[in-house]
């Protein structure tokens, strides 16, 4: 992600302009952010969990979205995550963004691996609604969950190949090898 040059908006300058843009841009605290390309592999490993999830959030009245969604942080910030899962009613219904998502899935790229597990998680953490994140390394295998437990804990849970990731708010398993299939990774 590269900052852009525009001057700093408010929250509604900026839903309204971003409305009218060829690209996503972010929007943190009146900065607006321009979201670059992702790689082959990025998209694939998005897709290939989408893929997975989608047959099972039909049953439980739910719906995953992938990157072109836009997720309402709070009133000042504004994210477009790889990959979010909502069961919320109200954003069933919604039609630009989305505020109650319960799952959020960001691929890690070198540019954007250090803000993914910084700020944005940051901020994620104050979505009550927020069950669980999810962070996959698109270089290698190694995909991380976090998942909300009491208070203000977040409990970590690292996978690799050969296991299975699991979204205990979803009651949803994914082998590993089944996100990173047809990815090709850096030797």
């Amino acid at each position: 992600m590269i900052a852009s040059p525009q001057p700093h908006l408010t929250a509604e300058e900026y839903l309204a302009w971003e409305t009218e843009q060829d690209t996503h841009h972010e929007y943190v605290n009146g900065a607006i952010i321009a979201m670059t390309g992702g790689s082959i592999a990025h998209n694939l490993l998005a897709l290939n969990l989408y893929s997975a999830l989608r047959p099972h959030l039909r049953h439980r009245g739910c719906v995953a979205t992938v990157a072109d969604v836009k997720v309402q942080v709070s009133s000042s910030i504004y994210y477009y995550p790889d990959l979010v899962v909502t069961c919320s009613d109200r954003d069933l219904q919604a039609r630009q963004l989305i505020q109650d998502p319960c799952v959020i899935v960001e691929v890690l790229s070198p540019s954007t691996a250090a803000n993914d597990r910084g700020d944005k998680f940051k901020n994620y953490r104050n979505l009550d609604s927020l069950q669980e994140y999810v962070l996959i390394d698109s270089e290698k295998i190694s995909v991380e969950r976090y998942r909300r437990g009491e208070g203000r804990m977040w409990l970590y849970h690292p996978y690799t190949a050969g296991e299975t990731l699991i979204l205990e708010s979803l009651e949803f398993e994914c082998a590993i090898d089944q996100i990173y299939e047809g990815v090709s990774l850096e030797p």
